[in-house]
């Protein structure tokens, strides 16, 4: 038998995608390394992306994804989805990942389960350059299904204005191509990582335990 831990990391993570997305459009991270540097007495740090008025892209919308559909609501941003069919949400949907990089802005990877051959790649330089030269690209799914040497060159030829991840190719080696781009957020796969969650995560995993041992019925049974 295979068991998860369902549920318990969905709201904390959809915190983190969001607080990602904004990280990277603000430039958190470079105008905080700005400051710290000195240069704010010389001039202001430079204008940064605004999601306002954009339309932002989810590529799948399981339960992180509907938790991340309705903060970025209630912030007033547009929301469309790609996933195999339609949901009854009032948000709207596309028929592939292309298609919705089309009509967005940015674009969140949070494909439930990513990582499978299924989903290898399914971000690939099509999709990427269709976001376009103010773009966002923030990837808390699994790092293989984005085409990691596409996203390389887009960012660095100004195809796509910026990218926030917390996932990679082959983590936890990061390409050095990736590092020394000034136009990304990097971390080290950290979504669920906070001592609230990873605890409960644990929690979750004995009460599966406690109840295969006392031939009870699993509660979080995948397989």
């Amino acid at each position: 038998m295979v068991t998860n831990t369902p549920d318990v990391l969905t709201e904390e993570v959809a915190d983190f995608a969001l607080g990602l997305l904004i990280a990277t459009s603000r430039q958190l991270p470079r105008a905080d390394a700005y400051l710290r540097a000195g240069h704010w007495p010389q001039k202001p740090y430079p204008l940064t992306f605004s999601r306002r008025g954009r339309k932002i892209g989810l590529l799948g919308l399981g339960r992180i994804g509907q938790a991340i559909a309705e903060r970025l609501t209630a912030m007033k941003l547009e929301v469309a989805y790609c996933t195999r069919r339609p949901r009854d949400l009032p948000y709207a949907h596309y028929p592939d990942a292309l298609a919705l990089a089309e009509v967005c802005d940015a674009l969140v990877v949070i494909v439930p389960g990513g990582g499978g051959a299924e989903t290898a790649g399914l971000v690939d330089a099509g999709v990427i350059e269709a976001l376009g030269p103010q773009g966002i690209l923030v990837n808390v799914a699994r790092g293989t299904v984005v085409d990691e040497a596409a996203l390389i060159a887009a960012l660095s030829t100004g195809k796509l204005g910026a990218a926030g991840l917390d996932v990679f190719e082959y983590e936890p080696q990061v390409p050095r191509a990736l590092i020394d781009l000034p136009n990304t957020v990097l971390l080290p796969h950290v979504g669920s990582a906070t001592e609230v969650t990873r605890r409960a995560m644990g929690d979750r995993v004995l009460d599966n335990l406690d109840a295969w041992f006392s031939g009870g019925e699993v509660p979080n049974q995948v397989a």
